[in-house]
């Protein structure tokens, strides 16, 4: 009995010390963080916990140049960057500066925030910046642009990012030394996804990729017909993403096979899913928020607002927040797709919120930071 013991004893041990190593670089979504683009390495866009059916604005910073970055929360920060070129770090809770970045042009991409702060820009660089003082650790060029959010892989961290050069980039993510890459047939202009040792992204060659995070092999390309211009979602063995040719489809990932594929009326899609149990909800051009069955692709509701859907949406219980270039915030019911509550920031809003600790934090083409939560009782 006690060498069972002793054996389950060390089992233990070793699952603790490799929880806690994964637990230091493995970060996702969680009630008090959302550190990158959708909330975790699998893009699926659902904040945990949930959101009051009233919000009130509670701080805003203006950054000094418009913004089509969408912010990342970590640590008690927020971290956005600007046209300026300019990565910002906000208090959560009060909006003040607390330190600047610069990179060579804009940076449009959504920042990843694991040891160091991750994030790419107009100029082609990758930079890697210090949490807490904004301070340059590294910098990989790219041979164009890089406007997507980098994403990650664990043991040993890795960064993945795509580019305009056409490739998908996997990088060291303690000196910015390229690992491999994998070029593809145009611009990558989405985030790619990582699940179970895979990496998935979408690219202006219409193609859906599937590579080996290990070493770049590609296993799977499948054809949607049209530009992907935005980002996937990964759910179990599935994929979700929509195309500028009108369609949301499911994917099986392990296979290639299309399981579904909707066809929607002048709904070009540049907006990312969020996927929960039953639902796929995403942004168009056609100024709604689209909601799919995620089983069968059937339509479930439509919501229309005055301007582009661009950002992507986000799933928070039984809520889904989001902004339209009609230059309001909107707060939806999941299942009706009713309007609960909205905010009228009054430009533009194309990026994404990110949901986290009580607090909404999204940005608007007017350059200003816009921190929401729940109404305070007077």
């Amino acid at each position: 009995m006690s060498t069972i013991l002793l054996r389950v004893a060390s089992a233990l041990v070793w699952w603790f010390n490799v929880a806690m190593t994964n637990v230091a670089i493995l970060v996702c979504a969680t009630l008090a963080s959302w550190p990158m683009f959708r909330g975790e390495p699998a893009l699926t866009g659902v904040a945990p916990g949930s959101l009051p059916a009233q919000l009130e604005l509670r701080w805003s910073f203006n950054t000094g140049a418009p913004v089509k970055s969408s912010p990342a929360i970590s640590a008690g920060k927020v971290f956005i960057g600007n046209s300026a070129g300019k990565l910002i770090a906000l208090d959560l809770n009060t909006g003040k500066l607390l330190w600047t970045a610069t990179a060579g042009e804009s940076i449009d991409a959504t920042p990843l925030v694991l040891d160091a702060v991750y994030v790419g820009s107009s100029d082609g660089n990758l930079y890697s910046f210090n949490t807490i003082t904004g301070k340059t650790n590294w910098t990989f060029q790219a041979e164009d642009k890089i406007l997507g959010a980098a994403n990650f892989a664990s043991d040993p961290l890795r960064i993945l990012v795509g580019s305009y050069d056409s490739k998908m980039y996997c990088l060291d993510a303690a000196t910015g030394t390229s690992l491999w890459s994998f070029t593809t047939g145009n611009y990558i202009n989405g985030a790619p996804a990582v699940t179970a040792g895979k990496v998935v992204f979408g690219g202006c060659d219409g193609q859906l990729h599937i590579l080996s995070v290990k070493d770049g092999e590609e296993l799977f390309a499948v054809g949607a017909g049209a530009y992907i211009p935005s980002s996937p979602a990964l759910v179990g063995n599935r994929a979700y993403v929509g195309d500028f040719g009108n369609e949301v489809l499911c994917i099986e990932i392990d296979t290639g096979k299309i399981i579904w594929r909707t066809k929607t009326n002048n709904a070009q899609f540049f907006s990312s899913p969020a996927v929960t149990t039953n639902r796929v909800l995403i942004g168009a051009r056609d100024k709604r928020l689209h909601c799919f069955d995620r089983e069968t692709g059937e339509v479930r509701w439509v919501f229309s607002t005055q301007g582009d859907v661009d950002g992507s949406p986000v799933v928070c219980g039984d809520k889904v927040i989001f902004g339209s270039n009609d230059g309001k915030l909107y707060l939806v019911n999941l299942d009706t797709g009713k309007l609960i509550w909205s905010y009228d920031i009054g430009k533009p809003v194309s990026t994404s919120p990110a949901v986290a600790n009580g607090l909404v934090i999204i940005a608007g083409d007017d350059g200003v930071v816009y921190a929401f939560g729940a109404k305070k009782v007077r």
